[in-house]
Formats: structure tokens, C-alpha cells, sequence
């Protein structure tokens, strides 16, 4: 965003400032050549654009970049100059003066002065975001080699120089000739991001996956650069070294960010990182917090219909092997990973190929049954009835939510064996168990009503079930956002299921289906609760 202009100057007052500057500046007796940085930031941060101009006719960039050069060990100079050149590039109109001095730009990211170093980085950032014309801008970075200059400042810089050379990079793949600058179809890249990992520091080496995960996301062009060049193999060497907790954890938390992008999985789980993900989660030497996070990516990675296109479903089988082992540990067991283990087996279930696989080749999918509807802790149960929510195929298409027969008849015998384990006897009676606890419980127990009921067995459960009606009907119940929709939601599923099923002409539930289609009418949000209006009250004098 642009600076905003500040209500209009009185006549002349910009110009006084600028002269009062200057006057400072030859006054002989300062210490230094150029006004305190505060003069500078009350001009430049406030007036805008056209401020900026004026400035720089007062204070030129030659005159100013000359200063910075010349009195570089004068840190009050230093540190004037460089905030004020930062306010100029800023600017549309300073960023527009930017491809004029590329040489100033790749001496800046050389210097060891970190406030000059910074300046430099940011001036990158301003040329690639602000100029007029992208393919200058990039011939501005490829004429003075600042690209690997800006790998040098990532790997060596501090955290906050860091970050500003990440997004300049990413930037600069972002126009068509920039990527084609970081990853050149001779694949004659000018930075070898292997060689460098190898000769960097465990921080070092961080900050490049992290440089690679934002150039992956960028487009079709830079993941397949990056697969062909083989770096995704740099998230392998550190996931496969443990050693280091907090580098490994580093590694994960990145590439679990990297894994949440659309064609992520299809490059990923041609890689060996499946497998390397599943020895994490098989290590009882490895912290609970990194096996958690191991989990989890694993489930983005198999949550899309393609993934099982291209994975080997051996690997599969193995993955939910491990999860399984995590699920029938003790319940004194590190309570967050057994909540991520049961987040994975939803991820994986999101997709019909998933929930699929999860009923068939596997007793894994059990645990989620037996969590929703137990009493084994609040997290627990939460976890498991939104994944439980997720495989019936609540978040799928409906045309996609029924599975196949093999599929179908192992989710109706685990709820109906769970239920009858349990006190409830039925699947009636075990759902509005979950409607009758507390308002995330049952905002989760309405997504798995949502998803079952386009089961027969289960819409007639439901249907036999008057309690369970009330509460999808009654405008009262939810007093959220989010709760009145989630149960509004749930209300419509049951009456689509009824409208096209043999249920429909039962004359016993014609009051059932009345009231139905009453809430359906009203909406998520309008309550029968009568409200008391606001009355003004008038009273006499006296009283006060």
C-alpha cells in the first residue's frame, strides 16, 4: 500500500521543512553532514508521493547514496541515510529510479554493514513489486548478478534480512523471465543449492528449504524446476538425519506448509519422502511433537483423490500401520499425537479413494469410530468425530459420498458394533449422546450426522429418533456463527435424504417431516425466541 496522504499542508509548509533540513545540514557546527533521521521520516513518512519528489530535488540520490559511501563509519549517518533511502524506495516513484542504480543495489548486498545490507535487499524487493515494467526490473537483477548476491544475504543474514530476501526472491520467479533467471532451461542455475546446503550451517540449510517450499508454490513451471533439479531431496537429507530435534522439527514445519499446496502431492510422493515420514513416525526415540507433525503431513499428502494414482498403496498400508501403533498406545500416551493420528486418518478419508481404502485394508479406521462416540477425553473425541465427519464424506461432493459396497457395509457394522459395546444399545441413541454435550462436541457430532444420513440404516436411525430432530430444528439450540449453521446444515441433510427416499411416505413420520421442512424454511439464523425490544423509560423529576 501506498502512504497515505495526510490532510492538506498549510501553503509552504512542505517546502519549509525541506529547507529547515537543509539548513541543518550546512549548519557547521552538527556533527554529522545530514539531519537527525527524524526530520527525515516526518517529511518522507507522511507527505507521500509527491513529498518524495520534492525531496529528492533538495536532497538528490546521488548526493545521498555519495554521503552514505563517504561517511559509512559515521554510524549516526549511517543510520539517517539508509532509513531515509528506504522511505524514498518505498515509493512508486523511487522504486521507478531503481534500474538506474543496480550498481549502488549489488554493492549494498555486498557490504558487511547489515543497515546497508538490509537497504539493498529491500531496494530488490521495491524494483520487482513497484516497477512499471517487470521485464526491466528483471534485467535490472540478471545485469548486476544480484540473484545469488540475495542467496548470500538469505543463508548469512539476520532473521529480518532474511525474511525480506525470501519474498524478493519469490517475487522475482513470480515474472515469467525471473524464474526463468533461478532456474535456466539448460539447467545451468547460477546458485547449485545442493553444493550450497552441503557447505552451510544447520540454520543455513533451513532457510533454503524454506526459500524452495516458497518457489515450489509459485507455479507449475518452478515445482517441476525444482523436482527435475532433484532439491526436493534437501527435505529428505534433513528428515532422515534426527539428531538435531529442533532442525528436524524446522524441516517438518516447512514442509508441512509445502504439502497444504494443490499439486504438491503429486510431486511429492513420487520422492522418498512418504517413506521417510513413516520411519518418523515409527521412531519411539523421536520427540511426540515430531511424530505428530509426521502424521499430519502424511495425511495432506494422501488427501487428494490423485495421490493414490501414483503412490504405491503399500506404502499406505505401512502408514497406517504406524498410526494404528500410535492409537492403541496407553491412555496416559502423549495425548496431542493421538489427536493427530486420528486428524490423518481424516485427511486421508477426505477423498472417496481415501475412505475407501481406510474400510478395506485396514481395522485402523476403527479407532475413529470408537473415539467419537467414547469417553476417552474431550480432545480425543473432538479429533476423531471430525475426521469420523470427513470419511462418511461430509466434505466430499454428493455424488461422492457413498463408497462401495465393501466399504459401505464395514462403516455400518463398526457403528453398529460400536454402539452395541456401549451403554446407548443403538446408533440413534449413541448420536444424540453427541448432541447433548457441549457446543464444539456437538458442532462435530452435526458433520457426522450430515455425512451418515445418506446412509438408509443411519436416516432411519436418525427418523426413529425424535430427541435427535428436536435438536436439528430448534432455532434455539446454537447460540454461534457457526454452531447455527453447522446444525442448519445437518437439517437440510436429513430432509434432502428423506425427500428421495422411501421414508417419505411412512405416515408415522409425517410430523417429523413437517417439522423438517419448517426449519429448513427458516434458515440458519432466525429464532422463534421472542425478544424483549428495547423500551425508553420516562420517569419525573422528583425521582432524581
Amino acid at each position: 500500500m501506498e502512504p497515505a496522504a495526510t490532510a492538506a499542508l498549510a501553503p509552504g509548509e512542505l517546502d519549509a521543512m525541506l529547507r529547515a533540513a537543509a539548513d541543518f545540514a550546512s549548519y557547521p557546527g552538527n556533527p554529522s553532514s545530514f539531519p537527525p533521521v527524524c526530520m527525515f521520516k516526518t517529511i518522507l513518512g507522511v507527505h507521500g508521493e509527491e513529498a518524495v519528489k520534492q525531496f529528492l530535488e533538495q536532497f538528490p540520490l546521488p548526493k545521498l547514496i555519495g554521503a552514505l559511501q563517504s561517511e559509512s563509519d559515521v554510524p549516526e549517518v549511517e543510520e539517517t541515510v539508509t532509513e531515509c533511502l528506504d522511505k524514498v524506495f518505498s515509493s512508486r516513484y523511487g522504486a521507478s529510479l531503481l534500474p538506474g542504480y543496480g550498481a549502488f543495489i549489488q554493492a549494498g548486498l555486498l557490504t558487511y554493514s547489515k543497515n546497508i545490507r538490509k537497504l539493498a535487499c529491500k531496494a530488490v524487493c521495491n524494483l520487482l513489486n513497484k516497477a512499471e515494467d517487470s521485464s526491466a526490473a528483471v534485467e535490472t537483477v540478471v545485469q548486476h548478478n544480484l540473484y545469488p548476491l540475495l542467496v548470500d544475504c538469505l543463508i548469512e543474514g539476520d532473521e529480518e534480512t532474511s525474511a525480506i530476501v525470501l519474498d524478493a526472491i519469490k517475487r522475482l520467479a513470480e515474472i515469467p523471465k525471473g524464474s526463468e533467471t533461478i532456474f535456466p532451461s539448460d539447467g545451468q542455475s547460477p546458485v547449485q543449492f545442493d553444493k550450497v546446503a552441503a557447505q552451510s550451517s544447520s540454520m543455513a540449510r533451513i532457510r533454503i528449504l524454506s526459500l524452495i517450499a516458497k518457489l515450489f508454490t509459485v507455479s507449475s513451471y518452478t515445482a517441476t524446476a525444482i523436482r527435475d533439479s532433484n532439491l526436493l531431496s534437501l527435505f529428505e537429507d534433513e528428515i532422515r538425519d534426527r539428531k538435531d530435534m529442533l532442525k528436524t522439527l524446522s524441516a517438518l514445519e516447512i514442509l508441512y506448509e509445502l504439502v497444504e499446496h494443490p499439486h504438491s502431492n503429486i510431486f511429492l510422493l513420487k520422492t522418498n519422502l512418504l517413506q521417510l515420514i513413516i520411519d518418523v513416525i515409527n521412531d519411539s526415540s523421536a520427540d511426540s511433537i515430531i511424530r505428530s507433525r509426521a502424521a499430519l503431513i502424511s495425511g495432506r499428502l494422501l488427501s487428494s483423490a490423485d495421490a493414490f494414482t501414483v503412490i504405491d498403496h503399500s506404502c499406505v498400508t505401512n502408514l497406517l500401520l504406524a498410526i494404528d501403533k500410535i492409537l492403541k498406545m496407553e491412555e496416559s500416551h502423549n495425548a496431542d499425537e493421538i489427536d493427530s493420528a486420528l486428524e490423518t486418518l481424516g485427511l486421508i478419508g477426505t477423498t472417496t479413494q481415501g475412505a475407501h481404502f481406510l474400510f478395506t485394508s485396514s481395522n485402523v479406521v476403527r479407532h475413529v469410530v470408537e473415539s467419537s462416540f467414547g469417553r476417552q477425553g474431550r480432545g480425543r473425541q473432538l479429533a476423531a468425530l471430525h475426521a469420523f465427519g470427513s470419511i462418511c464424506g461430509v466434505d466430499r461432493q454428493e455424488d461422492q459420498m457413498k463408497l462401495d459396497g465393501q466399504a459401505e457395509e464395514c462403516l455400518k457394522r463398526l457403528v453398529y458394533t460400536t454402539a452395541a459395546n456401549s451403554p446407548k444399545l443403538r446408533p440413534s441413541a449413541l448420536l444424540l449422546s453427541i448432541l447433548q454435550q457441549d457446543p464444539d462436541i456437538r458442532i462435530a457430532g452435526y458433520r457426522v450426522i450430515s455425512g451418515l444420513v445418506v446412509r438408509d440404516w443411519c436416516l432411519r436411525e436418525v427418523c426413529s429418533n425424535s430427541e435427535i430432530i428436536r435438536f436439528v430444528t430448534d432455532p434455539t439450540v446454537e447460540t454461534t456463527k457457526l454452531g447455527m449453521e453447522a446444525r442448519y446444515n445437518c437439517c437440510v441433510a436429513i430432509n434432502k435424504a428423506l425427500s428421495s427416499s422411501h421414508l417419505l411416505h411412512e405416515a408415522s413420520l409425517s410430523e417429523l417431516i413437517g417439522k423438517l421442512n419448517d426449519a429448513v424454511k427458516r434458515g440458519p439464523y432466525l429464532s422463534e425466541r421472542k425478544r424483549k425490544e428495547a423500551m425508553p423509560v420516562v420517569d419525573t423529576a422528583e425521582r432524581f
